[in-house]
């Protein structure tokens, strides 16, 4: 036992009382909040029993598994109670990543010194195991989803660079998918700066991957940099011929069919991104489009190609649906072409909410 004192069965009562109705987050800061309460309140001793609850980290692996969701609330703990204590609190995310990814709860101690706290992570871009290598990437992230987010770095991700270059060449494909999204946050508030940074990299073939995996939200914006980045000819004369959705309405938790006819009626082979909107009825009524990837192709001269594809209107964690009129769009390189409306109708599944997840899985991504 970490330690003797730990009074286990008080605990226990104490978040059992409600963890059963909460979803993940809320459990992992309702348990975090009850070690708080039952540990000893000088970090120097608290972090160490935390530690040495953890036990030894599990073997690195492939980089396909990112650890057990049950450690998550011991970050939480560290990130709650050691903001005092940064060299302590820093390295146990160092130890402890190989448990389960830190990158959630470093982000505070990022936001009160971020010279100090990226210039440690620099330095963790060159360690031995990818789970701390990817830490420098995915902690750092302005944007994180679920994260803290770091408006210093949203304002000037300059400070960040760094630690992507060293990590764009990562053997472990984790990391470097990391340093992908990394730079897809970037790509949202400072565009140009992105592709104007990226574009030396596309000199190696092998970068191909995340680079397009970067670009993905400008792409989606129709940014004419990262389009030609990503080898799209802006003359090409590439054509809508058909836009059809097999039904005018459909219900919550139903799924809707699109099928599309798309033309290269240039004289040159054609690259073509081709993404599709669905836009949304918000709360208040409003339209809020969420663009999805479709398909990548390149259409020879006079060639037609037909796609077709289901979409989901199951409700998920992230995204409630409103009954009413939607409508969805085609893009094909950036630009919109054409749209098809459709009803959404209250249906069985319009309350259903996602369950609440549990510490029992593995973290994957």
């Amino acid at each position: 036992m970490a330690w003797p004192d730990f009074p286990a069965a008080k605990f226990k009562k104490a978040i059992l009382a409600d963890l059963p109705s909460l979803e993940l987050k809320p459990r992992v800061e309702r348990i975090a909040l009850e070690m708080q309460r039952q540990l000893p309140t000088d970090f120097r001793k608290s972090v160490k029993i935390v530690t040495k609850a953890l036990g030894a980290p599990p073997p690195a692996g492939d980089g396909t598994d990112f650890g057990n969701f049950r450690a998550w609330a011991c970050h939480r703990f560290v990130s709650l109670t050691g903001l005092d204590h940064p060299d302590l609190a820093l390295d146990y995310f160092a130890k402890s990543t190989r448990h389960f990814s830190a990158e959630f709860d470093i982000r505070p101690f990022i936001q009160r010194d971020q010279a100090h706290v990226l210039g440690l992570m620099r330095q963790w871009a060159e360690d031995a195991d990818w789970r701390l290598r990817r830490l420098a990437s995915e902690g750092a992230r302005p944007r994180l989803p679920w994260g803290l987010r770091l408006n210093a770095l949203v304002a000037d991700p300059r400070p960040l660079f760094p630690i992507l270059e060293a990590l764009r060449d990562d053997p472990i494909e984790a990391v470097r998918r990391s340093v992908a999204n990394n730079l897809n946050d970037i790509a949202k508030d400072h565009p140009d700066l992105l592709v104007a940074h990226v574009k030396p990299w596309a000199k190696a073939e092998a970068r191909a991957p995340l680079i397009r995996h970067a670009l993905r939200h400008l792409v989606k914006q129709g940014h004419e940099g990262a389009l030609s980045l990503m080898g799209v000819d802006p003359a090409a004369d590439l054509r809508l011929s058909r836009l059809q959705l097999d039904a005018d309405a459909v219900p919550i938790g139903g799924s809707i069919g699109i099928d599309i006819h798309v033309t290269n009626a240039g004289t040159a082979p054609a690259y073509a991104i081709i993404d599709y909107a669905v836009h949304h009825l918000g709360a208040r009524g409003e339209a809020r489009p969420k663009v999805f990837k479709w398909s990548t192709l390149t259409l020879a001269p006079g060639s037609t190609v037909k796609l077709s594809r289901r979409h989901s209107l199951k409700p998920v964690t992230t995204r409630r649906y409103y009954p009413g009129s939607h409508f969805i769009d085609l893009r094909i390189n950036g630009r919109m072409l054409a749209k098809q409306d459709f009803e959404l109708l209250a249906g069985p599944d319009s309350e259903k909410k996602a369950s609440p997840g549990t510490f029992s899985g593995r973290y994957r991504r």
